[in-house]
């Protein structure tokens, strides 16, 4: 079955671009010229994948990003015209997966989807799993096929907070800096943003795992990162 994509830009244009090179690769795709239709849309039926412009009239693409978020993990990716680091962070911190600035070929905005649908949906085989899981506490990372459980049931993540657990699992005993975070997560350099880039993210994974009852904490090295310890029930 085709994959579903919908697509919120109020360039027409730019819409029709996206949606006919998607198309042609195999995808279903729907447009919306808002960020309220394709709100609407995701109420009733979320898609595979989303591609959120930011600057649309009425509610913006960073808006309509954090509400998706409070209700999926379906991937979504930002595009605009501002090409600063700072807004790359902003939009990945409120929890889309990736940000492509404007202008760009149609074929890189494939590749990155194509990229995306990989990286979450990615499946190893049973004699894979076994080689490639990382433990800690009462989580349970399937690094091939991107999946986690907690507690010996599936545990949702977005990508980014399962990048952040993978990183920090394979090295349980360090501590991983802000710097190294930013730099292995987001592609960016501390000098470039602020760091809190990685606290906004490492707040909304702790609520995570506090509220399905993890024995797993992410306890803040003072002045350098953060580590992972495991407590008792």
């Amino acid at each position: 079955m085709a994959k579903k994509i919908y697509v919120a830009d109020d360039e027409k244009n730019i819409c029709f671009l996206i949606q006919n090179f998607l198309e042609k690769e195999g995808f279903e795709v729907t447009c919306f010229h808002d960020g309220e239709s394709i709100l609407e849309a995701c109420e009733k039926e979320m898609p595979d994948l989303c591609i959120l412009d930011v600057m649309m009239p009425g509610m913006d693409g960073l808006t309509v990003c954090t509400q998706i978020r409070k209700r999926s993990h379906v991937p979504i990716i930002i595009v605009s015209a501002k090409d600063s680091p700072l807004d790359r962070i902003t939009g990945i911190t409120l929890g889309s997966d990736d940000y492509l600035v404007k202008p760009f070929l149609p074929l890189e905005l494939v590749t990155r989807v194509k990229a995306l649908f990989r990286r979450v949906d990615a499946f190893a085989g049973p004699e894979e799993e076994t080689k490639d899981t990382l433990e800690f506490g009462d989580i349970i990372l399937y690094t091939k096929r991107r999946a986690a459980q907690l507690k010996g049931a599936d545990f949702a993540l977005t990508p980014l907070e399962f990048d952040f657990l993978n990183h920090m699992l394979e090295y349980p005993e360090h501590a991983a800096s802000r710097d190294d975070l930013l730099k292995a997560l987001w592609k960016v350099d501390s000098k470039e943003v602020d760091t809190r880039a990685v606290d906004d993210m490492v707040k909304r994974l702790r609520k995570k795992l506090k509220e399905q009852g993890s024995t797993v904490k992410i306890e803040t090295v003072w002045g350098y990162g953060f580590r992972l310890i495991a407590g008792g029930e």
